[in-house]
């Protein structure tokens, strides 16, 4: 999530925020799994007052479902919510490109090149086999769609972008599987179009690659 300049450092909660929100993401924390209070309240270090206020912060993004007296649980993971999340993130990541192309500067071209660079090289692990580069390609990828969206000079549209993004990404973690040579060469195309402050080509890759991306996880039988 984006941090506000000059806001005080994070606290012990903003840290196991993220901690869990990363567990629920990258699939250690299971859909459909109970949280149980005093066993996260050790894995986290934190106490159950604290532990309670995170878990209902995280239903606002629909990661955590309250079971009322029962406690939390991780949210199940479905087809519907897949769907809803990509047409989500077209319609913010497209209205996003049209703001950051507009405005770009030198400074923002650079963030992309920089990401682009580290995305491909860990792309390029991963097609040779090296599965060991999967963490880093689920940072790289946001990373490289946050640089290219970077100039739209929105705080309100990047935070919202980047929860459905990485809600997004959680069913691709779920699949288990990287979508191959088709998802590298559509980073390739939309580095390149970026860099062209082509909008309606940039947008037209996103629709693409986001539905592509819905299909590859689909097709992996995990989710229902």
């Amino acid at each position: 999530m984006l941090k506000i300049a000059g806001e005080p450092s994070e606290t012990v909660s903003d840290v196991v925020f993220r901690q869990i929100r990363r567990d629920i993401i990258s699939g250690a924390l299971a859909p459909g799994a109970k949280i149980k209070l005093e066993q996260a309240k050790e894995r986290y270090s934190i106490s159950v007052s604290s532990l309670r206020e995170i878990l209902s912060r995280l239903t606002t993004e629909n990661l955590v479902l309250a079971e009322g007296q029962r406690g939390f649980e991780v949210s199940v993971a479905s087809r519907k919510e897949l769907e809803e999340l990509a047409d989500l993130r077209t319609v913010l990541e497209t209205h996003a490109i049209g703001l950051s192309f507009a405005a770009g500067n030198l400074e923002w071209e650079g963030r992309i090149v920089a990401a682009h660079h580290k995305l491909a090289a860990a792309e390029k692990k991963l097609l040779a086999g090296d599965a060991s580069r999967t963490v880093d390609w689920v940072r790289y990828d946001w990373e490289f769609h946050r640089a290219i969206v970077s100039a739209c000079d929105s705080a309100t549209l990047m935070a919202t972008l980047s929860s459905v993004f990485e809600r997004f990404l959680r069913y691709h973690m779920l699949a288990r599987s990287f979508r191959g040579k088709a998802v590298v060469d559509d980073h390739r195309l939309l580095f390149e179009l970026a860099l062209k402050r082509d909008i309606e080509g940039a947008r037209a890759v996103i629709r693409r690659h986001v539905q592509s991306g819905v299909k590859h996880v689909l097709k992996s039988g995990r989710i229902t």
